[in-house]
């Protein structure tokens, strides 16, 4: 079971008595036979509430300084044609009664709360986004995260970690982005993947025919889901864990990296796709910031002196935080230089920014 929420909003140029207000709308609600209580707001203007059959809640408020606005609450198989009749007739009366004093009338689509397929995710800097998913493909709980792989029928199938939006089938401009937007020739090259369980990366960059790519997982359950349900992003890449010029370690990449650094091994590419909240079973790391710079630092004395390590950032929005990541870059044991791009990420609904870093 789940509701629907719908709210319709009036701004006004100046506070209106709610007691040449009110009494007009009350016959609407007597037709939907509905029943009014009035509650004390301590002189901030009318609240009333008021339910009625089949569990519909109205909350009609009066704001003091200047706004009005109604929220109605009723279960999703209530008769939608019925509900717009209020709603309209509500704003038709208000209309009429707010003559002259309006500046501007909100109505939003139905909010559906606690239904079974969630469509709503947040973006990285807080916007609310109602997506078109109309199935849950495929969850599963690892050590580690929440993994879900939700249908859209615009993006096709998204891999969620956590509750954070990853990866759409849609979302070759992440991948190419990540891997440096085409300039970079990998062929013959040494290449290592940090996470990257959809199988995007891996599966873009064996066309290049590389000498080598090693890409390093924490999940065995995100790549046998993405495997089964992105295969229009990883193609049949996952469904071994070796193949002639890779192989996947499903390890934690922080142990792996401190082995690299220990037997002098060296890249010529490291691409860093780990997840936005760091994942490690290394119990050291016990901020975001120390983690991220731990891998920095673990990857730059990996990485070949020409060699280039590309990883995202974060939304275009998000300015201090792309501050403070820059910074990090100063405090690494290699001084290093970047440059970033910005690239729309059509499943992300926003502009991301990423990277590119390299020895001075």
């Amino acid at each position: 079971m789940a509701l629907r929420h719908y709210t319709l909003d009036f701004n006004l140029s100046t506070a209106v008595d709610s007691a040449s207000t009110v009494p007009d709308l009350l016959s609407i609600f007597h037709e939907q036979e509905m029943t009014e209580t009035v509650h004390e707001t301590n002189g901030h203007g009318y609240l009333a509430t008021f339910v009625g059959k089949n569990g519909r809640f109205v909350i009609l408020r009066v704001h003091s300084h200047g706004l009005v606005t109604i929220d109605l609450q009723c279960y999703e198989e209530d008769n939608i044609s019925q509900l717009d009749n209020l709603l309209n007739a509500l704003e038709t009366k208000l209309k009429a009664l707010l003559n002259g004093n309006i500046t501007r009338i909100k109505r939003l689509p139905a909010l559906i709360r606690g239904a079974k397929v969630d469509r709503y995710w947040p973006t990285a800097d807080g916007r609310l986004i109602e997506y078109d998913i109309d199935g849950v493909v495929y969850e599963e709980d690892s050590a580690y995260q929440n993994i879900k792989i939700l249908h859209s029928q615009q993006f096709g199938n998204i891999l969620v970690l956590n509750g954070d939006v990853n990866l759409a089938e849609s979302d070759l401009a992440y991948t190419q982005a990540i891997m440096g937007s085409g300039k970079e020739d990998y062929a013959g090259k040494e290449v290592l993947i940090l996470g990257g369980g959809d199988g995007g990366i891996l599966a873009e960059v064996v066309k290049q025919k590389p000498k080598m790519i090693t890409m390093v997982e924490i999940s065995f359950i995100v790549i046998d889901g993405c495997k089964m349900h992105m295969r229009k992003t990883c193609g049949d890449i996952l469904d071994n864990l070796k193949g002639d010029c890779y192989q996947i370690l499903v390890e934690d990449c922080v142990p792996v990296l401190k082995k690299y650094v220990k037997e002098g091994r060296m890249f010529d590419y490291i691409i860093n796709d780990l997840t936005a909240v760091p994942i490690s079973t290394e119990p050291e790391e016990d901020s975001t910031w120390e983690f991220l710079r731990l891998i920095l630092d673990l990857s730059i004395k990996v990485l070949h002196p020409s060699g280039k390590y590309f990883t995202q950032g974060n939304s275009v929005n998000l300015s201090e935080a792309l501050t403070l990541y820059e910074e990090q870059l100063g405090k690494l044991s290699c001084p290093v230089d970047f440059s970033k791009e910005v690239v729309c990420v059509p499943s992300y609904l926003e502009l991301w920014v990423f990277y590119t870093i390299w020895k001075k």
